[in-house]
C-alpha cells in the first residue's frame, strides 16, 4: 500500500510554534514533581482532539496541573466535581427563564461546559445516566442538545478524573471514549525532596495571598497576574492541522505488529482504539517536531489500554520499540547518589526510633523493605558500574546493621 505524504510545503514556519508548545510542557515539568508522562499526555490530546483519564488517589495535583495547563494553552477552562447528587444544570446551565415563558426549553450556556474548550470532571463516573448521556454525545461528536436546538461546542478535550477504573459495564463503555489514560501516584518515596522544594514554594505563594475581604495594608502588594498564555487558539488549530498532515509510511509496519502483538495477548482493545491509535503516533511526532512518525512516536500507545490490568502489557510491547529507536524512556532514572541519599534517610529514621526505645517490628519491616527496594533500583537503573558498586555497598552496611538490631 502507498502512502501519500501530505506533508504542506511551510511546515518549517510552524516549528516556533511547536517549540512555543514544548514549552508548556516543560514551564509545567518544573512546576509538578514526577508528572511529566502526564503532561505529555494532555499535549498530545490537545493536538489529537482526543480526551484523557487521570486515574489515582486525591492529593496528586490533578485539578491544579489540569488548569495551569489550560491558562497557558488560552483555552476557556470547565471544572467541576461530580457527585452522586450532581444535577445536569451545574454542568450544562440553568434552565432558560425567558425561553421558557415562550414555550422553549433550553439552558443558558454561558460559562459552562457546553461552551468551554478544556474541560476536567473529576470523579467523572459519579455522574448520574442523565449526565453521562449527554456527555456521550459532547465528547464524540462536539454537539450538545439544548433543547431540540443542537449546538456545536467548541471542546478540544475532556480530562476526566477518577481514584481507580469502574467495574460496572456501562461506566467502562463510557470510560472507552476517553482515548488515554494516565495514572497518578504519589512521588513522596522517590522523589520527596523535590515534591518538598516545589511544595513549599506554593504553599507559600498561597499564604502570601490576602483572604478574600481583608484590607490589604502592604504598600507593594499587588494582585497576582494570571500566568499569560504562552500558544494561541490560532496555534492550537494550526497544530492539529499539523498532525493531519504528518506521514505514517515509516512506522505503519510497527504499529501493526503492536495491534497483532497485543491482540494476541488478549487485552481489550476495541476497533476504535485501534484507528485512533494512529492519531497519537502523529501527535508525537509533531511535539518532536518532525513531518514523518518513526517507532520513537508509539510511546503514547502505552497509555491508550482500556483495562489497568493491561498497563504491563501495552508498556512491555510498545516501550521496547520505543527505547529501541533511540525514544525516551518510560520510567525517569535517578542517580546512584539519589538512591544513597534516599536509603542514609531511611536508616537514619529507623535508628532515630531505636535510639528512643521506640522501634517497633513493623517499623523495622518497613524500614528494610524499603532499603532493599532501593537496592534493587541501584541495580536496575545503573548495573554493575564502579560508583553503582560502592553504593550497593553502602546500602549493604545499613541494610546489615539495621538487622543485627533484633
Amino acid at each position: 500500500m502507498n502512502v501519500i505524504n501530505r506533508v504542506p510545503d511551510n511546515w518549517g514556519q510552524t516549528t516556533e510554534v511547536i517549540n512555543r508548545f514544548n514549552t508548556v510542557g516543560h514551564r509545567l515539568g518544573t512546576r509538578y514533581v514526577g508528572r511529566n508522562r502526564a503532561i505529555r499526555l494532555l499535549q498530545v490530546a490537545v493536538l489529537c482532539r482526543e480526551h484523557v483519564l487521570l486515574l489515582g488517589p486525591p492529593g496528586t495535583a490533578k485539578t491544579d496541573l489540569v488548569d495551569r495547563f489550560a491558562d497557558l494553552i488560552e483555552a476557556r477552562k470547565f471544572t467541576y466535581l461530580l457527585t452522586r447528587f450532581t444535577e445536569p444544570s451545574e454542568l450544562f446551565g440553568p434552565l432558560d427563564f425567558e425561553a421558557f415563558r415562550s414555550s422553549n426549553y433550553q439552558v443558558r450556556t454561558d460559562s459552562m461546559l457546553p461552551e468551554a474548550q478544556v474541560a476536567f470532571l473529576d470523579e467523572v463516573f459519579q455522574g448520574s445516566s442523565a449526565i453521562l448521556n449527554t456527555l456521550l454525545t459532547l465528547i464524540n461528536e462536539r454537539v450538545f442538545h439544548n433543547g431540540p436546538t443542537p449546538m456545536r461546542a467548541p471542546l478540544i478535550t475532556v480530562i476526566g478524573a477518577a481514584n481507580e477504573m469502574p467495574d460496572d459495564p456501562v461506566l467502562r463503555a463510557f470510560a472507552d471514549r476517553f482515548l488515554l489514560r494516565a495514572q497518578l501516584t504519589p512521588v513522596a518515596e522517590t522523589q520527596l525532596h523535590d515534591l518538598l522544594a516545589l511544595g513549599w514554594e506554593r504553599e507559600q505563594n498561597a499564604l502570601s495571598q490576602p483572604i478574600p475581604g481583608e484590607i490589604v495594608e502592604v504598600a507593594n502588594w499587588t494582585a497576582p497576574v494570571r500566568e499569560r498564555h504562552l500558544v494561541s487558539q490560532q496555534d492550537l488549530a494550526g497544530l492539529a492541522r499539523c498532525v493531519s498532515d504528518v506521514s505514517l509510511e515509516l512506522v505503519l509496519p510497527d504499529y501493526e505488529e503492536v495491534v497483532r502483538e497485543l491482540l494476541a495477548a488478549r487485552v481489550a482493545l476495541s476497533d476504535r482504539r485501534v484507528v485512533r491509535g494512529q492519531k497519537l503516533i502523529a501527535a508525537a511526532a509533531v511535539l518532536r517536531n518532525s513531518t514523518r512518525a518513526a517507532p520513537k512516536d508509539l510511546w503514547p500507545l502505552t497509555h491508550f489500554w482500556a483495562d489497568p490490568a493491561d498497563a504491563p502489557i501495552f508498556e512491555e510491547i510498545v516501550q521496547a520499540r520505543v527505547e529501541a529507536d533511540g525514544g525516551e524512556q518510560l520510567h525517569s532514572v535517578r542517580t546512584a547518589g539519589q538512591i544513597l541519599t534516599d536509603a542514609r534517610y531511611e536508616f537514619q529514621q529507623a535508628q532515630r526510633r531505636v535510639d528512643g526505645g521506640g522501634l517497633v517490628p513493623s517499623i523495622l519491616t518497613r524500614a528494610l523493605g524499603r532499603l532493599n527496594e532501593l537496592r534493587l533500583e541501584l541495580l536496575q537503573a545503573h548495573g554493575a558500574g564502579e560508583d553503582a558498586a560502592a553504593i550497593e555497598e553502602m546500602i549493604d552496611k545499613l541494610i546489615e546493621e539495621l538487622e543485627s538490631t533484633y
